[in-house]
């Protein structure tokens, strides 16, 4: 059985069996993307991270799952409770439940059952993903609503406002592949992309998707709703142990969930990479596929993270100007521009392939030369006047980089003094 046949037809304990896994992965994934974003952002920052709980620190997030499952749970008294306690179930819940059609592999004897790597599959799988991900709204609009609190109030409809906006070009990002593939299917795109990956076909839309899906995800340099000074926490902010927990799960879930959606739609879901899977035909088959499905989605998470410790938070305005005046008619340009390419590649009888990488191409580098072109230039430097506020000098040779310099105490120490550098003199000296 090929296509969305051979889905229906598994027995009660191999779904039951699948369910559990969903389950598992995304809780295993939840707690390695934290521990991992930790390490690299450490990392780039010159830092060591969790080093401490397990081996390399592995146990680092579990320890933080313990630590706020067991700090006091408070809820304000204006709050109202059942909307409170439900907000976050439902930003939680959805981010599980989008995992159910995502493909991991082929088809393979599970248990003596032969069943494809994948929950479920739908005619209309990618539109139930974007259905049920838009229901995680509801958890932050009324979790902010419910609180009680101005702060918790502006930061929901924030949060809402943002999310929505990018959703919008999100949505309008897939309808190319839609095209290309024919189906809305996540196993039959999968399918469609034997020989181009449409992550090199429709290389606008998906770098308008992989913009959208960081603003979706509320992740920097688009974590508004974490901006401190001015929202102090944005709608969780009276939220805290077990359900804090649940917004947190719900934000990383959710990012895998974006990652593995790219992957599945833009570089050929669990397929091998381009090319190996012609050299050596058993790289498709089997329980392998898995292992080339998680390192594409780990390539993703791994840009989320590159992202937060790279660039700066956008403010509101230029937020929300690159969603509505930028992404929504770029991707609404791009939509006729492959609709046309593809009727006209039908009408004279050839493939649209080279031509839709070719033309893909060149619209992306010419937006991007037009984006670095109107960048500020650097501000000269100024010097301080004479009589001005004194400032240290830089280092010989610019920044210091790597581990700073150990500090000594004691006897021929280096410290600083008034007029430069002066040591302290030893134990003698100071007798004589």
């Amino acid at each position: 059985m090929n296509g969305l046949e051979q889905f229906g037809q598994d027995p009660w304990w191999i779904i039951a069996i699948k369910v559990l896994l969903v389950f598992v992965v995304c809780v295993v994934l939840t707690l390695f993307n934290i521990w991992w974003e930790r390490k690299v952002v450490a990392r780039m920052q010159h830092r060591i991270g969790p080093n401490r709980h397990g081996p390399f620190g592995l146990l680092q997030s579990l320890a933080d799952g313990v630590k706020l499952a067991l700090k006091e749970d408070l809820t304000p008294e204006k709050a109202d409770k059942i909307v409170f306690l439900t907000a976050p179930v439902l930003a939680c819940v959805p981010a599980f439940v989008t995992f159910s059609v995502i493909p991991f592999g082929p088809e393979v004897n599970l248990f003596g059952e032969r069943t494809p790597l994948q929950l479920t599959d739908l005619p209309v799988a990618v539109l139930f993903v974007m259905a049920i991900a838009s229901i995680g709204i509801y958890g932050i609009v009324l979790g902010g609503w419910a609180s009680g609190s101005t702060y918790s109030l502006l930061g929901g409809l924030r949060s809402s406002a943002q999310m929505i906006s990018y959703e919008v070009s999100m949505g309008l990002a897939l309808v190319t592949v839609f095209l290309m593939s024919g189906s809305l299917s996540t196993s039959e795109i999968v399918d469609a992309q034997r020989d181009w990956w449409f992550g090199a076909l429709l290389l606008p839309s998906f770098v308008i998707y992989c913009i959208s899906m960081v603003g979706e995800t509320n992740r920097a340099p688009f974590d508004l709703p974490e901006a401190e000074g001015e929202l102090v926490g944005g709608f969780h902010t009276e939220y805290s142990s077990l359900k804090f927990a649940l917004f947190f799960l719900a934000e990383y879930i959710n990012m895998a969930t974006v990652s593995a959606l790219a992957t599945t739609l833009f570089l050929g879901g669990w397929r091998a990479p381009l090319g190996l899977g012609t050299l050596w035909a058993g790289a498709n088959e089997g329980y392998l596929p898995v292992l080339w499905f998680f390192l594409k989605m780990f390539f993703f998470i791994w840009i989320f993270i590159w992202l937060r410790g790279t660039l700066p938070r956008l403010r509101y305005d230029q937020f929300m100007s690159l969603g509505w005046k930028v992404l929504l008619p770029s991707s609404l340009a791009w939509i006729v521009a492959v609709a046309v390419i593809k009727m006209t590649a039908i009408e004279g009888g050839f493939s649209p392939n080279w031509f839709l990488f070719g033309f893909g191409l060149a619209v992306t580098v010419v937006v991007v030369l037009g984006f670095l072109n109107r960048l500020p230039e650097k501000e000269p430097q100024v010097s301080t006047p004479a009589g001005g506020f004194p400032t240290p000098a830089l280092p010989q040779g610019g920044a210091v980089k790597g581990a700073a310099q150990p500090l000594v105490f004691g006897p021929g120490a280096v410290v600083p003094a008034r007029n430069g550098v002066r040591i302290l003199p030893s134990r003698e000296e100071a007798q004589r």
